[in-house]
């Protein structure tokens, strides 16, 4: 496939870069600085990009057979980029939105467990927003993945569970998952779609 990946040098954007390659995928990769923190690859071409600037992602998108957008939801706006996936033409998009808006056990979302305990991550409850305007996308391909509670550096498994509006949960409560196993999930649903216009979230 042809993938352009937006957000390429981010925690979890790095490691979707990684995947893809690995997978033997041409990746146009993004960054607001791509010359400092995208060293060449095989099978990559680096590109700047500001999701600000909608006649420029647009531009950048246009051609890909999928898109995959790892940002910050406090500092990038949804509108703006449904507007360029869509003047773009590309169909398939997927979206990495947290965990916030995850439910847990007793009917209440991540994000209330979090802010009753005093934290309250920047991006959790803008990620929830930016949600609910994909599911008003009927126009596009789109998914949702939002990862464990917990998500860390750590080993290339391929061994999780996936999950959809609910947190997922081991036995002893904790909800956890590597970036790169994270990247194999989001790999895997662009390879062999199983949740088109919904979201789902992967962890052990």
């Amino acid at each position: 496939m042809k993938i352009a990946l937006i957000g390429a040098t981010g925690g979890i954007g790095s490691r979707v870069l990684d995947e893809a390659l690995r997978r033997g995928h041409t990746v146009t990769a993004t960054s607001r600085d791509p010359a400092n923190k995208l060293p060449a690859r095989t099978g990559m071409t680096a590109k700047a990009g500001d999701t600000a600037d909608v006649a420029a992602t647009t531009a950048l998108l246009r051609g890909h057979d999928a898109a995959v957008v790892s940002v910050k939801w406090n500092e990038a706006d949804i509108h703006q980029v449904l507007d360029a996936i869509r003047k773009s033409g590309v169909k398939r998009c997927l979206f990495v939105i947290g965990a916030g808006s995850l439910i847990r056990k007793d009917g209440r979302t991540h994000f209330e467990h979090m802010a009753e305990k005093g934290i309250q991550p920047p991006t959790s409850k803008p990620a929830a927003l930016a949600f609910d305007e994909m599911k008003k996308a009927t126009d596009l391909d789109w998914t949702a993945i939002s990862p464990a509670a917990s998500i860390q550096p750590g080993d290339r498994t391929a061994k999780f569970r996936l999950g959809l509006d609910h947190l997922v949960e081991d036995a002893r409560g904790e909800s956890r998952i590597s970036r790169e196993d994270f990247a194999v999930a989001i790999l895997d649903e662009l390879e062999k779609p199983r949740h088109v216009r919904r979201r789902f979230t992967a962890a052990y």
